[in-house]
């Protein structure tokens, strides 16, 4: 069986992480989870030379540095973008990079996996699926009434582990999250997907012609440089902004889910941070010179000044730098709102 070709998307700031993830080194490229960033997790999962081709990260020239310093060598190529315009641009570019029969495996730089084994059996069944011609998602198996997150309602079986997307979902309130469990067959949208190349650029042609015919020029007036590649700026910045899913998956009447349970989560902001690492059977985490006292469910990560914190529940601080970040868990959503963190 063919390689599936990893298509890493690494933009974005981060701004949620406010005040670890800056500009200057975003989210991605930071160990949130551990010891290892978020990018080199997301390609370490994909590491398997027998089961995946060498990547390619999209990136702007912002990131390339980090991109860069954290790529293997004389592994994968990076596609600098000459401005942002959203997934649905990115994926078109290495679509038009790749041959028609590739299956591309297309995964956010800066999601945390727990489960490495049940995301490689789900990337194998979706891979099976987009040789078939489905475009296909990761449903991720839901654990809590989330509000943050898309939905994907699932439809008629096509096969073992497989089913038709029936309806995708926006974010929700409390009470239809709350629903959607109670009713089961609804997943996350957790933004991977898999597809042959050509199939998605055909849907992608079908549904928004202009970002295929864009992106297919800036590709074929593109240039080389090593192991970079600069799509043709003029053409490429005629493209309107619009992701994966508003382009082509909700669309198109090919799109598959693959439902999966692997301790995903997007690290979208300090509580959900605050989930995926471990904690003691208080629910604390102390990262840095902290001491906590009578508290629940507490977060502190420190890169110097020594913090104390007693009798606080539902509470994260952070502090790096001279900067410093209180906030309890409701208040994690609203941090990339502050001055600091858009003035970063």
């Amino acid at each position: 069986m063919a390689q599936i070709v990893p298509v890493v998307l690494c933009g974005g700031s981060g701004t949620r992480l406010w005040p670890r993830s800056r500009a200057d080194k975003p989210k991605p490229f930071i160990p949130l989870v551990g010891e290892e960033p978020l990018f080199v997790a997301t390609l370490g999962r994909c590491a398997d030379r027998e089961m995946f081709a060498s990547p390619i990260v999209v990136t702007g020239s912002p990131h390339l540095v980090h991109v860069e310093g954290q790529l293997d060598d004389g592994h994968g190529q990076v596609i600098v973008e000459p401005v942002a315009r959203n997934t649905a641009a990115a994926i078109a570019l290495a679509a038009c990079r790749l041959n028609e029969d590739d299956v591309m495996l297309v995964c956010p730089s800066d999601h945390h996996i727990a489960d490495c084994d049940a995301f490689i059996a789900a990337a194998r069944r979706a891979g099976e699926l987009a040789r078939d011609g489905w475009l296909v998602a990761f449903g991720i198996t839901p654990d809590a009434p989330e509000t943050g997150f898309g939905y994907l309602r699932q439809g008629d079986e096509i096969g073992d582990g497989a089913w038709r997307i029936a309806q995708f979902v926006e974010k929700p309130d409390r009470e239809r999250a709350e629903a959607f469990l109670l009713a089961g067959g609804y997943s996350w949208n957790g933004g991977l997907f898999a597809f042959r190349a050509g199939t998605f650029m055909d849907e992608l042609a079908t549904h928004r012609p202009d970002i295929a015919r864009h992106a297919r020029e800036a590709v074929a007036a593109g240039h080389e440089d090593g192991r970079r590649f600069y799509p043709e700026a003029k053409a490429f910045g005629e493209i309107e902004s619009e992701s994966v899913d508003y382009a082509v998956m909700e669309n198109t009447d090919k799109a598959a889910m693959v439902p999966v349970q692997m301790g995903w989560s997007d690290i979208g902001n300090w509580h959900a941070l605050h989930l995926a690492v471990d904690a003691d059977e208080a629910g604390n985490v102390a990262r840095g010179r902290a001491e906590l006292v009578d508290c629940r469910n507490v977060m502190v990560d420190t890169d110097g000044p020594r913090v104390s914190v007693i009798g606080l529940e539902d509470v994260v601080v952070v502090v790096d730098g001279d900067e410093v970040l209180v906030t309890t868990r409701e208040g994690a959503q609203k941090v990339g709102k502050l001055a600091g963190a858009s003035n970063q």
